[in-house]
């Protein structure tokens, strides 16, 4: 049935191609300028962008220098506008439902082998340029950033194989466009359009001294290990970052049997920067939490929230709203509809920050029956923040001067900065600034099962809990109490890590079974490659640089 709705496609599109119009299932653009009739079917490229009214044959791009601070855009001639190739997959569905369930596929190829393929997101482009346009511009590589969904497909191209492929040298990079429709399975038309360019990748030549691994000064709060590395995978990674096949790198500090064996810096950074790892500072909230129980100023994490609020008083109040507990808000499991993972989400951490009051936005949430039926794993920023704010109210003096008396004096951290919420309570939401070696020492205080320098700072109990399998959010991915768990396998061998993770690729890494702590700072923010690359980081080079060390 597949093949002959493909073969019944074709000859439709064909049609298209040749006489570039067909009785419209609803009303699409004319194709009244040259430049659409002579290229229906075609994607064409071009740099600065042109309007369709002065668009020329000779504005189409045959080659592009891949680089920074450029443009790149495609230009998409069709035959017919989306909503009419979707009617031809399910001839049954009203324009709406088609809309609502379909969009384009985009297929990226480069010399000629398949290197990803998206099925562009529903929400992408509008009800009406779906039912209408038959020719649209997508940017691709925008030197003023322009916003668009283009610019966020092409990094994802680039990051899930786009970037390995482009070497040093001339590729051939072809798009292919699809449409597809998501009912019960996913079904995919035939090639609406199409188009290839050659890029040009340039050689980025760097200072070879900056390859070399970095000599670790002397320091009074680690002592420097003697142990041997793999110092050409630390300079083969050096190299990716020096000429940014790896990108927006700050910082990587490894920490071995409790001794610093690796200390890079780059992009400016240094010993002395404070970095914003934007979520990595909610596993801090998991840990003053900790602190907070265990001097009784908070009886336990099953407390619920109808013991610190009165809830009633918020909006959209339900009784399901009593029973939640602190635990929900660390595992993220909370029945609350917010969602950071869903950007139409009431509760979506975009929708908290312009509020006046973070808290309160939380609060006034309703409660998601779907969580309510079937307990689940979902990202929920705002629930982070309500346990800061419990926290603050019940500590002496607030949040701020309680994490400074009971972690950071402790662990001899002087130097870091807070974001504040708008009721001027320390962030737990994230973006608390610290330098990488400080980092590393809350790293390492997890795999001291919560002692620094012979005292007790965190409780073991509240350790062991923190970093264990709470809630299951997918086949090979689990959460504890503020901290992520993974599994990286290099030569066959397991290494499993729980991790404190924030946006732009900011990772603090404890491994299980090995006394191993790495941090990796990085300014990719907002940006599909920040988490892939850093995977890529652990498996490929300091996993297998510091693993097998001996004894100088």
């Amino acid at each position: 049935m597949r093949r002959q709705l493909a073969i019944l496609t074709t000859i439709f599109l064909t049609t298209l191609h040749l006489f570039g119009q067909t009785t419209d299932f609803v009303k699409s653009d004319s194709i009244i300028y040259p430049i659409h009739k002579a290229n229906v079917g075609k994607i064409t490229f071009m740099g600065q962008s042109v309007v369709l009214e002065n668009f020329k044959q000779s504005d189409f791009l045959t080659s592009f220098e891949l680089k920074e601070k450029t443009d790149l855009s495609i230009r998409v001639f069709l035959g017919n506008s989306l909503t009419n190739y979707l009617h031809l997959l399910a001839p049954q569905l009203s324009a709406e439902e088609l809309t609502n369930n379909g969009n384009y596929q985009f297929t990226f190829f480069i010399d000629t082998k398949k290197i990803y393929v998206e099925n562009l997101n529903v929400g992408a482009g509008s009800s009406d340029s779906k039912n209408q346009r038959t020719v649209f511009r997508v940017p691709l590589i925008s030197s003023a950033n322009e916003d668009s969904w283009g610019r966020f497909l092409w990094n994802r191209f680039l990051a899930n194989g786009g970037q390995d492929a482009f070497t040093k040298g001339e590729h051939l990079l072809k798009i292919e466009i699809r449409p597809y429709l998501n009912q019960t399975e996913i079904v995919t038309g035939s090639i609406i359009a199409e188009g290839q360019i050659k890029i040009i990748v340039p050689e980025i030549k760097i200072n070879e001294e900056l390859v070399k691994v970095q000599t670790i000064k002397p320091l009074k709060d680690w002592q420097i290990s003697l142990v041997k590395i793999d110092i050409s995978k630390i300079e083969e990674l050096n190299r990716k970052i020096e000429t940014q096949t790896f990108r927006n790198i700050t910082s990587v500090v490894v920490i071995k049997d409790g001794q610093l064996i690796i200390e890079e810096y780059f992009n400016g950074a240094n010993r002395n920067t404070l970095h914003d790892t934007r979520s990595v500072g909610k596993s801090f909230a998991s840990a003053l939490l900790g602190i907070a129980i265990n001097d009784n100023y908070i009886k336990s994490e099953t407390q619920t929230l109808k013991e610190f609020y009165n809830l009633k008083t918020f909006q959209n109040y339900s009784s399901l709203k009593d029973s939640i507990t602190l635990k929900d808000l660390l595992t993220m499991s909370s029945d609350f509809d917010g969602s950071d993972m869903i950007t139409e989400s009431p509760g979506h951490e975009e929708k908290m920050y312009p509020t006046n009051n973070w808290v309160d936005f939380a609060l006034n949430l309703p409660i998601d029956q779907a969580k309510v039926t079937n307990k689940r794993w979902d990202y929920f920023t705002a629930g982070v923040v309500v346990l800061g704010d419990i926290i603050h109210k019940a500590v002496p003096d607030g949040l701020e001067k309680y994490a400074d008396k009971k972690l950071f004096q402790p662990l001899g951290i002087t130097n870091y900065k807070w974001q504040f919420t708008p009721q001027k309570v320390a962030n737990t939401a994230g973006s608390l600034q610290l330098r990488s070696l400080d980092y590393a020492k809350f790293g390492q205080l997890y795999k001291n099962q919560g002692a620094w320098n012979g005292k007790q700072i965190l409780s073991q109990n509240w350790i062991e809990k923190s970093l264990s399998h709470q809630m299951t959010i997918s086949k090979d991915e689990y959460y504890g109490y503020l901290f992520w768990n993974k599994t990286y396998k290099v030569n066959d061998v397991d290494y499993e890590v729980y991790y404190s993770s924030g946006n732009g690729g900011n990772r603090i890494f404890i491994f299980k079974d090995q006394p191993i702590v790495i941090v990796i700072t990085s300014t990719a923010y907002n940006t599909p490659q920040a988490h892939k690359q850093v995977d890529k980081i652990m498996q490929g080079y300091l996993i297998p640089a510091v693993s097998q060390g001996q004894e100088k």
